[in-house]
């Protein structure tokens, strides 16, 4: 059982199971945690839940983005024009 709390921002590995994953969400009204596996999967758990995972805290994987390295520029909806013109005109300014 864990005594460690959700904190948003940290990484977790569940001990049982080996996956890592951050703490994306936690609402304490409605009791839940959400968290997102170093692979990217997101998952809403029971605050209940979350203490009863054998959890250790982690440092961020250097391969946490690992979900998105298939995604480019294009994906999402950005051209190289696009990022050009925001590292020339951060403001984004029109003449």
């Amino acid at each position: 059982m864990s005594d460690m709390d959700p904190i948003v921002g940290n990484w977790y590995r569940d001990l049982e199971s080996q996956g890592c994953f951050e703490v994306v969400a936690f609402d304490e009204d409605a009791r839940t945690v959400e968290i997102q596996y170093q692979e990217g999967e997101v998952e809403e758990i029971e605050l209940d839940a979350w203490y009863d995972m054998v959890l250790e805290g982690i440092d961020t994987p250097d391969d946490w983005n690992g979900a998105f390295d298939d995604l480019n520029g294009e994906d999402l909806g950005y051209s190289d024009a696009d990022t050009r013109r925001s590292r020339e005109d951060p403001l984004g300014e029109v003449d």
